[in-house]
């Protein structure tokens, strides 16, 4: 997963010849620091035209939606383990970001925490409500953090995301991808084995065999392909 690269509306923009190619999409887009690799010229020209368009000036602007499930992820600032830099800082940090969650009454379907990134599928009406509140989340967390490492100035996280669930399908096939997480990462091998997501409590609840019916029926296949590398 990549810094705040895949939303509902994603502002794509690639070099091509001394001009800025600039598209709309509404899938995941494959994650590049395309920032760094622009020329002094054409970051001014992309910021001035964001700034015109009303858009925020580094990332994609977030989109209200009629939908109220959405996929929500987050992740470290070049993928350092910043959330994982100890054994407390993992636990401290499952309890600030579920009640963060809790704050706007948002129903928490399924959650996963990794030492450089979460992902939660939520329910709520009022989604752009909650980006704010985990972005006042990130800044806390990130003035703690770098008092704790004496690292002032320190980026630490990149900007939540989030994509609303197109239908039942793509909810059920996010609940596996979300538990499973820890296993695609290469952490566990079971999803129960990991201490920090819902996981466990998923399978006590929906049974094995049941859980088992919706892995099968609801695939996660190519589900994160380009933008959650295993390998990170």
């Amino acid at each position: 997963m990549d810094c705040g690269r895949w939303k509902l509306a994603l502002l794509d923009v690639q070099l091509h010849g001394d001009t800025l190619k600039r598209e709309h999409q509404t899938g995941m887009a494959k994650p590049t620091y395309i920032w760094r690799k622009l020329t002094p010229k054409q970051r001014e020209e992309l910021l001035a035209w964001r700034k015109h368009q009303g858009l925020p000036w580094h990332r994609p602007p977030h989109r209200a939606s009629e939908k109220m499930r959405y996929h929500v992820t987050a992740a470290c600032f070049e993928h350092n383990h910043h959330i994982g830099q100890t054994r407390e800082r993992m636990e401290s940090f499952c309890g600030t970001l579920l009640a963060t969650l809790a704050q706007r009454d948002a129903r928490i379907h399924a959650w996963c925490l990794l030492p450089n990134h979460y992902h939660a599928l939520i329910e709520t009406a009022v989604i752009l409500e909650v980006l704010a509140d985990l972005g006042r989340m990130h800044g806390r967390l990130s003035f703690d953090w770098n008092g704790e490492e004496q690292t002032r100035g320190r980026q630490v996280w990149c900007g939540a995301a989030e994509r609303y669930m197109r239908n039942d399908r793509h909810f059920w096939a996010t609940i596996n991808y979300v538990h499973n997480n820890p296993v695609h990462h290469g952490y566990v091998q079971r999803w129960q084995d990991w201490p920090y997501s819902s996981a466990a409590d998923y399978l006590a609840q929906m049974g094995h065999d049941e859980a088992a019916r919706v892995w099968k029926e609801y695939p996660i296949l190519d589900y994160g392909k380009g933008w959650d590398n295993p390998n990170l």
